[in-house]
């Protein structure tokens, strides 16, 4: 799985699990709803490490749980 990809689909398994739409995660984290919708729609090349941080501190949760799932795992990321 490419990284970006992996990202994606976790954002919408926090955004499932806790019951939000773009609309909510935007005034949750400040990461403008345009931002959201092309990460959502998989139409990014690149994520700002800024934007992550907005989205983790907005969620209340920490990095490593965002990213300690099985398809984020080194072994499991596509160059």
């Amino acid at each position: 799985m490419k990284l970006l990809a992996g990202v994606t689909k976790r954002l919408k398994e926090i955004m499932k699990e806790k019951n939000l739409n773009q609309y909510k995660l935007f005034k949750l984290t400040g990461v403008p709803q345009s931002t959201i919708s092309t990460i959502l729609h998989g139409d990014i090349k690149t994520i700002q490490l800024d934007t992550l941080y907005d989205f983790y501190a907005g969620l209340n949760i920490e990095f490593s749980e965002f990213f300690d799932v099985d398809y984020l795992k080194i072994e499991n990321i596509d160059d």
